[in-house]
């Protein structure tokens, strides 16, 4: 197992079976940056063109189709003290008569103070000038190459991936990916500093970022859409539009989980996921909406060997 530094320098608008930038081994420790969402790099450079320029693709040696790739997020790390989001919330969250009460959409600044690990409003209205966020970085979009050779802009997500943009996308998870093509091929940017659930105003506090991230096979896996989980909880996220369409498939996935790895069948994993069950609205924005489906550990037994 090693450990890889590498400073990226093309990035990628889509995901998919893009000629891989480092092959690494299954095991090893990968330490990158990434560009905010319109391409702009750790001293405010503009080094590549939005949406979501991708560092990646990292090519994981022994990853094959009908595999899973686990990704654990060991750290995300602030190395640009400003940011940027939208001012107004986004049109599609509100009724349709609230639209109208909204100035035009425009970029705003922030600024990140590192060491204080707050986000404030580089020029706040005056009701928020003492007003501040926990910075709590979180990655937006990141996964593994679609199945059929396809190439998906770095707008949108599905089963592979993509631009889910859930908070709980932070250091210390793990996340279960399918395998689609030779290697995983997997892709990661648009880390936000912080950001509320849905990404309602379009955007989260938008930034670039320094993460470390581990890799490991997990041969004859194969699952439908992400799966997640940390010390209290696992989850699943489902990609679609309609929102009902989102979580049917987190939920479709978590139940299967719930039968190859705890030993349940369909009535007992029904019974346990009709009491367990929270749901996470992650994004509401994007041409995807994004569902998570979670269950805390206390409902679970040891999963089956």
């Amino acid at each position: 197992m090693a450990t890889h530094r590498f400073i990226p320098k093309q990035f990628h608008n889509t995901i998919g079976s893009h000629a891989p930038v480092l092959s690494v081994g299954d095991g090893d420790t990968v330490v990158t940056e990434s560009l905010d969402a319109h391409g702009f790099d750790r001293h405010g450079r503009k080094s590549a063109d939005g949406p979501n320029p991708m560092t990646g693709p990292f090519h994981v040696a022994g990853a094959e189709p009908g595999d899973a790739l686990r990704v654990r997020i060991e750290r995300i790390t602030m190395i640009r003290a400003t940011g940027w989001t939208f001012q107004v919330l986004s049109p599609n969250v509100v009724n349709p008569n609230a639209v109208g009460r909204f100035p035009a959409r425009v970029v705003t600044d922030w600024i990140i103070d590192i060491a204080a690990g707050r986000a404030r409003l580089a020029k706040p209205p005056a009701a928020l000038r003492n007003w501040s966020v926990a910075v709590e970085p979180m990655i937006g979009c990141f996964g593994v190459a679609p199945a059929t050779g396809q190439a998906i802009t770095t707008a949108t997500s599905g089963p592979y991936g993509g631009n889910m943009d859930y908070r709980g996308f932070a250091a210390g998870i793990d996340v279960l990916f399918p395998v689609s093509a030779p290697g995983g091929l997997f892709f990661l940017g648009d880390v936000h500093a912080a950001q509320g659930d849905g990404e309602i105003v379009g955007t989260g506090i938008e930034t670039a970022a320094e993460i470390a991230f581990t890799v490991a096979v997990v041969k004859k896996k194969p699952i439908g859409w992400p799966r997640g989980s940390n010390e209290s909880e696992i989850f699943t996220v489902g990609n679609a539009r309609p929102l009902d369409q989102a979580l049917q498939h987190a939920t479709t996935e978590m139940l299967d989980w719930l039968i190859q790895d705890y030993g349940l069948d369909e009535v007992a994993a029904s019974h346990l996921m009709g009491q367990a069950v929270r749901y996470d609205i992650a994004n509401v924005f994007n041409p995807a909406y994004s569902v998570v489906c979670r269950i805390g550990r206390e409902w679970l037994t040891d999963p089956m060997p």
